[in-house]
């Protein structure tokens, strides 16, 4: 692996690190907002602009990066800054989508370890997803809703053993690639990467489907707001 797609690699997993911090209260905010612009909406129609909010952002997040990194006189810290900025906007858009989603699915995630496992998994797409699917084993069809009820802390931590380094290197790698494409004139850079981050958070959005189905007819209810991430 080339010097640049290793630091691309320590980038992601140190974004990961502080996208798993994201508080309650800021999932519940978000939730809460959509829910008030469309008071009478269905889980289901909440879902789908959870993800259509997603994608904008994540397409914005390099359509930015992409074009500011091809500009001219753009010199190699610049665009190492940009990159991280890019891979940081990223992970932490997903990481607020795998959370709401979760939510309107009527799972809180709040162990810092089993956030990791759905993070990660949504992060890196639907190979993720079926490797969870695999080594979760009898939980049901979408793993995504006996994250927190069914499925034992020790597999959590085993899971999470594999599913980090693997993936981290494959996604990383591939940002790397997306990072390379963006090194052309301007304009063109930022086409770049606006669509590389669109298909990247597709894979997202078709991962949060595959792990939690389809979405409750109607509102579940969860946990109270509160608590830390070391709770369960």
């Amino acid at each position: 692996m080339s010097d640049k797609k290793v630091a691309i690699a320590e980038l992601l997993r140190s974004a990961v690190e502080k996208a798993l911090q994201i508080q309650q209260p800021i999932v519940d905010a978000h939730l809460t907002r959509m829910r008030r612009s469309r008071p009478d909406a269905a889980p289901a129609e909440i879902v789908t602009s959870l993800e259509k909010q997603f994608l904008a952002s994540v397409s914005a997040i390099g359509a930015a990066s992409g074009g500011a990194a091809a500009a001219p006189g753009v010199g190699t810290a610049i665009a190492v800054g940009l990159t991280a900025f890019e891979i940081g906007g990223v992970v932490e858009a997903t990481a607020l989508f795998a959370l709401s989603v979760a939510e309107v699915h009527g799972v809180r995630v709040m162990d810092l370890e089993r956030r990791r496992l759905l993070v990660t998994a949504i992060l890196f797409g639907e190979g993720a997803v079926g490797f969870v699917e695999k080594a979760a084993g009898k939980t049901g069809k979408y793993w995504g809703k006996s994250l927190v009820k069914a499925i034992p802390m020790s597999m959590i931590n085993d899971i999470n053993k594999k599913l980090g380094p693997r993936f981290i290197t494959k996604w990383g790698t591939k940002q790397g690639v997306l990072v390379l494409g963006r090194e052309i004139p301007f304009g063109i850079g930022a086409g770049i990467g606006a669509g590389g981050n669109f298909l990247v958070g597709r894979g997202s959005v078709q991962a949060a489907r595959r792990a939690f189905g389809p979405a409750p007819a109607v509102w579940p209810e969860v946990p109270p707001a509160g608590g830390s991430l070391a709770s369960a």
